[in-house]
Parts: structure tokens; sequence; C-alpha cells
């Protein structure tokens, strides 16, 4: 990645729909040069340009960072949590918990439903904490390039 890839990558950053006949000249090249630099960085999986939703203004009232204790191999436990929809993020970590996973729930008492009849069901799990949001902060996405 170079620097003009860097910043294609900052553009998108800040709209990530703009016209490439206005990302080329704001990158320095043409908007056809633009677009095959892009579709490389799409192919290569180096850039993802996806929609960023807000959980809450999308009508979900409950979020929690859930820090998981386990027994056995994180990595199993992760793929678990991966296939469940409340699920928008697992990590791998160190420490007194094993895995961190960000869920979004519709309400409360379904934030308690999945940590208790999901989480702590699978095999390998000995503990969950739940910390719930009670709002976000910073939610950015402007990092990485340089």
């Amino acid at each position: 990645m170079d620097d003009t890839d860097r910043a294609i990558l900052r553009e998108l950053q800040i709209d990530g729909r703009i016209p490439y006949a206005e990302l080329g000249p704001k990158v320095g090249l043409s908007p056809s040069a633009a677009r095959q630099r892009l579709q490389r960085l799409l192919e290569t999986k180096a850039v993802q340009v996806v929609g960023v939703t807000d959980p809450i203004a999308m009508g979900n009232q409950a979020m929690a960072l859930l820090g998981i204790r386990a027994d056995a191999d994180p990595r199993a436990i992760a793929e678990v949590l991966s296939r469940q929809e409340e699920v928008i993020y697992v990590v791998l970590t160190a420490g007194p918990y094993g895995l961190f996973a960000e869920v979004v729930c519709a309400s409360p008492p379904d934030l308690l439903d999945f940590v208790n009849d999901v989480v702590r069901d699978i095999d390998g799990v000995i503990g969950v904490d739940a910390f719930p949001y009670f709002g976000i902060h910073t939610h950015r996405f402007l990092w990485g390039v340089g």
C-alpha cells in the first residue's frame, strides 16, 4: 500500500460513496485510475466499503460488551458466537477473559435471555460478565491510513 492508496482510503473514510470523478482529483489521479486503484484494494481485501449503522438509532435498546471466561479453546467459542446475529464483533484476548464480544439486542430482557440462554450454554464457557452500554461516546472509523 503506497501513499496514493492511503489517500484513497482517507477519502473513503470520510465519504464511502464519493464518485470517482471527485475521488480521482482529490488523490492526484484520473477518475478511471482511482477506480482501478480502489478495485485492486477491494479485490485484495485490503479494504471493504460498507454501510455503518448506529444500533440504537436502528431501534435496538440494549448493547453490551461481554467478557467471557473459558476453560476450552477460545477460538471454538468465537466461532459459535460469530454465528449469532446479536454479536457484532468478537475478539480473542488474554487475562481473565478469553474473549470479548459486543452484542446488540432489541431490549434489556432480550439481552438477558441472550447471555443466559445462548452464551452461557456454549461448550467451554465458564463465566460471562456483561457490561451494558448507557450510551456510545465515541464511534469512529477514521484510522489506520496514516
